[in-house]
């Protein structure tokens, strides 16, 4: 059988699921996975470098991750956050004790000189993930969402706030003086596949796709490029995409998202899957010279995620 590489384009929650689907066709088939990582979600916390949207990829893809939360490490314990309520410390962002090991080795090895990029290949390889792990950027980069109130800090909007207040505008902070990485590029140019997550489209996917580089890496890229819709039946899985289409304009739905990421990227996108709820808006996809898969894009199960990984490849045999 023929060995494929495969660039999936991710955030945390969806993204780590689907890339989750492609380590386990790479069980069964020559299949080599990198995933590029959104860092606009980054944080500085109790003097620690946390890196959500790379933590939540790498520990579903070494089989610790606490997926019903959707964040954190599985059976976790966190006696050190309790610790930090004591002593007044904000805790509206919760580190588990494990996870929290996690930051510590990160921020010290960032001290000592390292890339992101070569301090995530180093979590990764000792928790036995296979797939390259790659964040957008080595620099820094921080998402920012405008509110009736004002500007707030990702973070503080999506976990802190919950997300409640309607995003009216997003910027990425430091994406002006960012770049690109060798090793996003190289994985970009190396795929015979090119994947957008399930992931949000704004705060995710568009973070990356802001990165200067990225764009211009997939412009002149030869493989084809996929992209899975995050919004089933009008609605987001997880998170707040849905309500950010309504906010930021736009039709919080797959056909509303395959306008976002055609208008975006004009001329780049080739296929997008829909779930099969959707499958009623595959003709006004079509009409935007889209290519539609229509499959379960829901995924509960390992089993799942695996077919959802290969009704994605299906778009890259179509094209054989």
């Amino acid at each position: 059988m023929e060995r494929l590489t495969v660039t999936v384009l991710a955030g945390g929650y969806g993204g780590a699921k689907l890339a989750h689907g492609f380590a386990l066709l790479a069980a069964e088939r020559e299949l080599d996975l990198s995933v590029v990582v959104n860092t606009g979600d980054d944080l500085e916390l109790h003097g620690l470098d946390v890196s959500p949207d790379l933590d939540t990829v790498m520990y579903t893809l070494a089989g610790l991750a606490e997926m019903t939360m959707g964040w954190g490490v599985r059976d976790e314990t966190w006696s050190a956050s309790a610790m930090l309520e004591r002593y007044g410390a904000p805790t509206w962002f919760r580190l588990g004790d494990r996870d929290l090991a996690t930051h510590i080795r990160r921020t010290q090895r960032l001290g000592e000189g390292a890339t992101l990029t070569a301090v995530t290949a180093e979590l990764a390889a000792a928790l036995g993930v296979a797939a390259r792990l790659l964040p957008a950027t080595d620099d820094r980069l921080r998402t920012r969402v405008r509110t009736a109130e004002g500007w707030l800090d990702f973070q503080d909007w999506f976990v802190r706030r919950h997300h409640a207040d309607p995003a009216l505008e997003i910027r990425f902070e430091g994406v002006d003086a960012s770049r690109t990485t060798p090793q996003v590029v190289n994985a970009i140019h190396e795929a015979d596949l090119l994947v957008f997550a399930p992931s949000n489209p704004f705060v995710s996917i568009g973070t990356i796709l802001a990165v200067p580089g990225v764009e211009s890496a997939l412009r002149s890229a030869v493989a084809p490029l996929v992209a899975v819709s995050p919004i089933v039946g009008g609605q987001a899985l997880r998170g707040p995409a849905d309500r950010m289409f309504e906010s930021l304009g736009g039709e919080a739905s797959a056909l509303g998202v395959a306008r976002l990421y055609t208008e975006r990227l004009p001329g780049l996108l080739d296929t997008i899957v829909i779930d099969r709820v959707d499958e009623g808006l595959a003709p006004g996809i079509e009409a935007l010279d889209l290519a539609v898969l229509v499959a379960q894009t829901v995924m509960r199960t390992d089993d799942d995620r695996a077919a959802l990984a290969r009704t994605v490849l299906d778009a890259l045999e179509g094209r054989r």
